[in-house]
């Protein structure tokens, strides 16, 4: 059971390459198919989440690996739906862009001396609930304004995110560590 958080975690990564790999399959459901891998992918999120936090099975393993599966199955997604033409693919780079840099500052922070990892923040958590509803939207109805402007509002929460990181960078920047747990970051 101590396991469990990580080898949903590791069930997620390996859901990553499947959903385009459904997505563009041909097969007459495959969209509908590739959202069921999407909805499986984000319950073993918000599972693994939970399990390690409740039952205290939080390892360092799971805190690196559970942003990473996060991070990339939304690139994937978001990747998949602009090369359809479901989605603009500057919503794509955006949030490309964002999270490389998330990756590339998170990565050189953590191999500080001080290995810093900075928190989670409520932008962060809405943009993921956010996508988490509107990835489904676009799948099933693309092209309706209305699903676009959630996608809109998820950028938005995702730019705030990044201001708010960048800010608690800042802050506590050579004060000493600030080691968490970033498993929810986003």
């Amino acid at each position: 059971m101590k396991h469990l958080p990580n080898i949903l975690t590791v069930l997620r990564l390996i859901l990553v390459p499947v959903f385009p790999l459904v997505y563009f399959s041909g097969h007459p459901r495959n969209q509908l198919l590739a959202l069921a891998v999407y909805i499986v992918a984000s319950i073993t999120d918000f599972l693994d989440g939970f399990i390690a936090r409740r039952f205290h099975f939080v390892s360092k393993v799971g805190t690196v690996l559970d942003p990473l599966a996060d991070k990339l199955m939304l690139l994937v997604v978001l990747f998949s739906l602009s090369v359809s033409g479901a989605l603009p693919l500057w919503v794509f780079l955006f949030v490309a862009v964002k999270e490389s840099f998330m990756i590339g500052t998170g990565t050189y922070m953590y191999f500080r001396k001080e290995q810093m990892v900075i928190p989670s923040n409520i932008y962060g958590k809405l943009a993921t609930v956010l996508f988490f509803i509107a990835i489904p939207l676009v799948i099933l109805w693309p092209g309706v304004p209305a699903v676009f402007g959630v996608i809109m509002l998820a950028l938005l929460l995702k730019l705030l995110a990044l201001i708010q990181y960048a800010r608690h960078y800042f802050d506590t920047h050579g004060k000493g560590t600030c080691a968490i747990d970033d498993r929810d970051a986003e």
